[in-house]
């Protein structure tokens, strides 16, 4: 009898891992249509410049959302549908499901939080052809509605991490973790840009906010995949996403300005505007957090900070072909980077910790039930 309900369960989890990597896959999906959208889109400003609300990166972009939402937006409707039948609601696709508007909706809290990011896409996008239609084509990429929108997506990455956590019993579940993970950290290089507002001084406040979410998002990799190589497997992949968009962001530029009968200007650089951004040191860092597991948070966080403060003016240098800054803007990015670092490794480790709480009690991986 043992052995035949060890063999029903791990029947049960094969069926159920199928059930919740379908929707996951296509919001994981849509979040990565988002970001080659966006890697597209900042170098067509770079290279060529004009561009109107239509233009075929901004429509990535928004289809990555709509794809993203659609598929949360179903999620949600089938759970509350099951729930109202008296059905069994499966918490591994998503997470547990919470009450939303006077518990009308039953929506699984992964899903629910990548649905409200697209949702509030949807806001932004208005506000961004409306500033479009006052102001033409855009001159820079920090725009305030281009800031919002960028926060939008970046939710809704957050609630695909989530949906993938949920799951991390399973091997697809952390492969979706560490998948989403990195898109989001890719992402995330961007809209740090928009602290270039804040006034001017010694620091520079775009390095720091790159640092933070960098030892951020690494540091809760390792939190939520026990398994040491959980922040190594997301700086790999970030990795191979800055190799790909080096070649595909200067391509797509030229090709879609031939199509469209624009030249490109005759002054870039030829440097990719996003992969650029990304700190070359992140396998780096991610091999520095695995060896400091054992330490305090703050400290860990706190050696990532330094290594990415410290190495990305070396990494601009070479890339551009430009100078080191000055020595005090150097040493004073640096301490606030340690700073932020520490602070960074302190919230990672604990999102790592409610990352893993997502996962259903109990569950049991095919994989484990097959030792058992």
């Amino acid at each position: 009898m043992d052995m035949t309900a060890s063999m029903a369960g791990s029947a049960a989890a094969a069926k159920s891992a199928p059930r919740g990597l379908i929707p996951a896959s296509v919001v994981l999906g849509g979040t990565m249509l988002s970001l080659v959208g966006l890697t597209w889109d900042i170098q067509w400003h770079s290279d060529v410049g004009p561009d109107t609300f239509f233009t075929l990166p901004h429509l990535l972009l928004y289809s990555g959302s709509a794809v993203a939402g659609i598929a949360s937006l179903v999620v949600v409707l089938m759970t509350t549908a099951a729930q109202r039948r008296g059905g069994n609601i499966d918490p591994i696709v998503g997470g547990r499901a919470v009450g939303v508007f006077g518990k009308t909706f039953a929506a699984p809290v992964g899903y629910l939080v990548s649905g409200v990011g697209a949702a509030s896409f949807l806001l932004y996008g208005l506000w961004d052809q409306w500033w479009h239609s006052l102001y033409g084509f855009d001159a820079v990429i920090d725009s305030p509605p281009h800031i919002g929108l960028l926060l939008s997506i970046s939710i809704t990455m957050v609630g695909a991490v989530m949906v993938f956590a949920t799951a991390r019993e399973h091997r697809w579940g952390q492969a979706g973790t560490i998948a989403g993970a990195a898109t989001l950290l890719a992402f995330s290089m961007v809209t740090v840009i928009g602290l270039r507002a804040l006034p001017d001084g010694i620091v520079y406040p775009v390095t720091a906010g790159a640092t933070f979410m960098c030892v951020l998002l690494l540091t809760m990799a390792a939190g939520v995949i026990t398994r040491r190589g959980g922040a190594l497997a997301v700086a790999v992949a970030v990795g191979l996403i800055q190799a790909v968009f080096w070649w595909f962001s200067p391509w797509a530029a030229r090709v879609y300005a031939d199509a469209v009968g624009l030249p490109v200007r005759d002054y870039i650089d030829g440097v990719p505007s996003l992969p650029a951004l990304i700190p070359m040191s992140l396998i780096i860092v991610a091999a520095a957090i695995e060896l400091l597991r054992k330490v305090p948070a703050a400290i860990t966080g706190a050696v990532g900070g330094l290594i990415i403060t410290l190495t990305v003016p070396l990494q601009n240098a070479w890339v551009y072909g430009g100078s080191m800054p000055p020595t005090d803007a150097y040493l004073a990015t640096a301490a606030v980077g340690a700073i932020v670092g520490a602070l960074a490794g302190m919230l990672g480790r604990r999102f790592g910790q409610m990352l893993r709480h997502l996962a259903p009690a109990n569950e049991t991986s095919p994989e484990e039930a097959s030792h058992a």
